[in-house]
């Protein structure tokens, strides 16, 4: 398959996430007039926030295949973590508001009043529905392209169906039995979702702007990779960042320095090729020393 194809279905399955999460959040901005389920609001800023993740998502895909410039000479992927940092601020607060509407209406300080279950119970079961259609065709998609970006957000739209669920359980409870009150305890558990993945996100978004160090096991493979190549006698100053989606690695191998500049050079395009084949994220710079004699 060519690049383009390549591109082609990753932008195919980035319009489709947010059609998706537009299309859904309309849904609910609906069900939740008809229903005053904070079970539905909570599904609802979930949904929200796969509108804004989705659409950061299809520009990082866009952007992805644009080199860096004379101004970024390593290249734009640090707009991710920002846009990841304010998603996670965004999400944390809609948590917090959902969490105490619903402490609220436990502790009788706020009607808790819900219409229209059985309207409410259709919307989000359609929710479900187009949810698993999206995730399907994400999966297919990252099957055939590899890109973590898709695979990513597969995943994500798969964690979404549990508040989903929680709340058409927490509606035909309601109708079923009049039990208003699993409304709200959904709510607390979904604004708890909400608040464990703004951290989450928060998290990593703030160790990417921070240059923190890539994942341990990443780093040791890549030395390991280093270690066993043809012609490297050693390495030292191996450095790892992250910057949204990529992985930027520098490290410095040990030549022998009687062999020719063209037989050193063949040795690190070869280990830098290798790295990038076996980890596509990574952005390699390989410095040549000459070994030390022991």
């Amino acid at each position: 398959m060519s690049s383009g194809d390549h591109n082609r279905l990753n932008i195919s399955a980035g319009l489709a996430s947010v059609a998706v999460a537009a299309t859904l959040v309309g849904l609910k901005l609906w069900a939740l007039g008809l229903t005053s389920s904070l079970s539905v609001a909570a599904s609802l800023a979930d949904n929200a926030l796969d509108l804004m993740m989705s659409l950061g998502g299809l520009l990082a895909i866009i952007y992805a295949a644009r080199p860096a410039d004379e101004d970024h000479a390593f290249g734009h992927t640090s707009v991710e973590d920002l846009a990841a940092l304010a998603q996670s601020i965004f999400i944390a607060v809609s948590g917090m508001v959902i969490a105490w509407a619903a402490a609220a209406r436990l502790l009788g300080l706020a009607e808790s009043r819900i219409a229209a279950q059985d309207k409410g119970i259709a919307v989000m079961g359609v929710s479900v529905l187009l949810t698993l259609c999206l995730v399907l065709w994400q999966r297919q998609v990252a099957r055939r392209t590899g890109s973590r970006v898709v695979a990513a957000d597969s995943l994500h739209y798969l964690s979404d169906l549990l508040p989903t669920l929680g709340a058409i359980g927490a509606l035909w409870a309601s109708r079923r039995f009049g039990l208003a009150h699993v409304d709200s305890v959904v709510a607390l558990a979904s604004a708890a979702i909400l608040l464990s993945g703004a951290i989450r996100i928060g998290k990593g978004a703030w160790d990417a702007l921070m240059d923190r160090t890539a994942d341990p096991e990443l780093v040791e493979a890549i030395a390991a990779i280093a270690r066993a190549w043809p012609g490297v006698r050693g390495f030292h100053d191996l450095k790892t960042r992250m910057a949204g989606s990529r992985v930027f690695v520098h490290i410095h191998i040990e030549l022998d320095g009687d062999q020719s500049l063209r037989e050193a050079h063949a040795i690190g395009a070869g280990l830098r090729r290798r790295i990038i084949e076996t980890y596509p994220q990574c952005d390699v710079i390989v410095h040549k020393d000459v070994a030390r004699e022991t």
